[in-house]
């Protein structure tokens, strides 16, 4: 499995030659470095919450314009907005489903508190039993998944600071940890605080990749 970044929370994941999306929101594209040409080829894309960060209708549009097969997936707050477009999508919630050779395990997640922002209703995943992907959640229900092989992890947010990130991603003990979340901070920035996660985490054994150049992938 093959899961590539695009800036932010904006992954691509992908095996035997499908691919899925995931939550391709304003942050990743605002400067240009990221065009929805790049997605074109994609047959599924998933849309966890109802931020801009991680959806936004003009770009998903957009790459629906390139792509009109690629099947939509998310939540009833999203599926109510889609429903004024005429986009057909998929209400995956709390449930299994079988996207191509990617088995996702759907359950609801709360995302952390934001000052003055009503929470979202959020989805987060367990791809192929292998990847968590708790989205902005990280609430204590989330620790079933101790010892996942593979944590996504939000790094930097105005929900969470690095001890509180840290301290949830080492109750949740993975072997490797993918850093997401990062779209709004200078390149110089993200590279001394990712050294600064490689450092806390190698003392737990734990590989934490510093993917943050648009496209920069890893395989597991």
């Amino acid at each position: 499995m093959k899961i590539s970044k695009y800036l932010h929370s904006c992954l691509v994941f992908e095996l035997d030659g499908y691919k899925i999306l995931f939550d391709p929101g304003s942050f990743s594209f605002a400067e240009g470095l990221v065009r929805p040409q790049m997605f074109a080829d994609v047959q599924a894309i998933i849309l966890t919450h109802i931020h801009p960060d991680h959806y936004d209708i003009d770009i998903l549009k957009s790459i629906l314009a390139l792509n009109n097969d690629a099947r939509v997936v998310t939540n009833s707050q999203i599926g109510q907005q889609l429903d004024n477009t005429g986009i057909p999508y998929t209400i995956l919630e709390n449930a299994i489903e079988h996207l191509g050779p990617f088995k996702l395990q759907a359950f609801p997640v709360m995302h952390e508190l934001i000052m003055d922002n009503p929470l979202p209703q959020m989805t987060g995943f367990l791809i192929n039993d292998k990847v968590l992907h708790p989205v902005d959640s990280m609430e204590d229900k989330l620790l079933e998944f101790k010892n996942i092989e593979l944590l996504i992890m939000v790094t930097m947010a105005p929900f969470a600071n690095e001890p509180t990130i840290s301290s949830f991603a080492d109750h949740i003990k993975p072997k490797q940890i993918l850093p997401v979340h990062d779209g709004y901070a200078k390149e110089f920035f993200i590279k001394q605080r990712y050294a600064a996660y490689v450092k806390h985490f190698e003392k737990l054994g734990v590989k934490f990749h510093e993917v943050y150049k648009v496209g920069d992938s890893i395989t597991i």
